[in-house]
């Protein structure tokens, strides 16, 4: 079984899928690691994230390996490497340099000790348009700018990662704009995705809600 869970940033996609994963004992994909991990190495390296050419050529070099090795560096979550990650997604060179990477996952998925899974939870931008369009079940998780930057603020927070709110909703916006006006696959929901609108639900509302769609597909289709 594949399921692919997309949507704009903050709006509880890594939550739910984790949660997914956990509940069907599925390999768990956080897509937007790869685009984070390519803005990150960009910005360490002292390079202009706004290079396509630049971006692509890491894009290329970027293994499993170094991706879990920079998803531990400070900036990896932080507004920083949010922005640096937008910024070289919408690349079609780093694009497609990444999706091959992420389509032959689902051909052999596993888990993080290596061991075979027998399906995939994609979490992340375009998993169910163009990374799995193939995916049995397809949800689109969205909520309310100021909802997702509070949010992703008390996330920093917790952290210890100092920030305002102000500027965190003010990159929402920003990175909202860029991801829907993209040439390169615009962020928007697949055709037959369903859209989980939740600002006004709780992590445990939400998992229920994906839990009673699944089942029901389930037990529709058989599989």
């Amino acid at each position: 079984m594949i399921i692919t869970i997309d949507g704009p940033a903050a709006a509880g996609k890594g939550t739910l899928g984790t949660a997914l994963a956990e509940r069907y004992r599925l390999a768990y994909f956080d897509t937007g690691m790869v685009y984070r991990a390519v803005g990150l190495e960009m910005i360490l390296e002292g390079l202009d994230v706004h290079n396509e050419e630049k971006a692509a050529a890491l894009a290329a070099k970027l293994t499993f390996v170094k991706m879990i090795k920079l998803s531990r560096q400070k900036d990896f979550r932080s507004d920083v490497g949010s922005r640096a990650a937008s910024i070289v997604s919408a690349h079609p060179q780093v694009r497609a340099a990444l999706l091959k990477m992420q389509q032959d996952f689902a051909l052999n998925p596993t888990f993080a000790d290596g061991c075979p899974a027998e399906g995939v939870v994609y979490d992340g931008r375009d998993t169910g348009t163009v990374v799995c369009p193939q995916a049995e079940i397809k949800l689109f998780v969205t909520a309310g700018p100021e909802v997702r930057a509070k949010r992703r603020y008390d996330e920093f927070r917790q952290k210890g990662i100092e920030t305002e709110y102000e500027k965190v909703l003010a990159d929402m916006i920003a990175r909202d704009k860029r991801d829907s006006e993209r040439t390169a696959a615009p962020l928007k929901p697949a055709e037959d995705a369903v859209i989980f609108d939740t600002s006004e639900l709780n992590a445990a509302e939400v998992m229920a809600k994906a839990v009673a769609l699944i089942e029901e597909k389930k037990s529709k289709n058989g599989f």
